[in-house]
């Protein structure tokens, strides 16, 4: 990296060596915030995977249990129980904040109309199968509204950790060795100047005491 120009004076040293404390500190916080990221992270991951998982092997045998109610109800049957709920649900959204990163939580309820079923339809002329399909699909709202959060919760949770990494990275690799030189430059030249200036000085004293000798010599 170009060494940048600075000023080689001590008030530029020691403004250069406040920058840098900070950089390292900022650098150390950074770098935690990154680490325990990463760790919440991961346990959101695996519980998304068990998530995934588990609906997708209760979708297949949701799957199944519809495609058997159809086969044994009748499709004008299975259209005025499913086409027209007698139910409504209400999603809300609330936030939390993980480690600066604001994630939604999901929940939900169904509302149903003078306390009706929350199938949405009686059991007079509908299948013990259409019934129990309906029932595992209302049973698996809970995990689907946890997925969708995890989901969303790694999502940005991934967005924070590359947000971070790159912090890391600027004050590791460019901020903090660019100040190091800097303030490594303005010791060389201070260094420098200070043997110039007793070079200097040494010389005076020398041409002040030749001065003075010759001053003796003549009296």
């Amino acid at each position: 990296m170009p060494q940048k120009q600075v000023t080689p004076t001590r008030m530029e040293l020691t403004r250069l060596k406040k920058r840098l404390m900070t950089a390292r500190r900022g650098h150390k916080l950074l770098k935690d915030k990154r680490d325990e990221l990463m760790k919440i992270f991961l346990d959101t991951v695996r519980e998304d995977k068990a998530l995934r998982k588990r609906i997708e092997e209760r979708m297949q045998l949701l799957h199944s249990g519809f495609n058997l109610a159809a086969a044994v109800t009748s499709r004008e049957i299975m259209e005025e129980a499913l086409v027209y709920p007698k139910s409504e649900g209400e999603l809300s959204v609330s936030y939390k904040n993980v480690m600066s990163v604001v994630v939604p939580e999901y929940s939900y309820e169904v509302k149903t109309n003078g306390g009706e079923s929350p199938y949405g339809y009686g059991f007079a002329f509908t299948s013990g199968e259409l019934d129990n399909a309906v029932g595992e699909l209302y049973d698996m709202l809970p995990d689907l509204m946890r997925l969708a959060e995890v989901e969303k919760q790694s999502q940005m949770l991934a967005d924070e950790i590359e947000k971070t990494r790159r912090r890391v990275n600027a004050l590791e690799y460019i901020m903090i060795p660019g100040f190091e030189e800097n303030i490594k430059a303005i010791i060389m030249k201070l260094d420098e100047n200070d043997r110039g200036n007793t070079t200097r000085l040494m010389k005076v004293k020398d041409m002040m005491i030749e001065e003075q000798r010759k001053q003796n010599n003549m009296r």
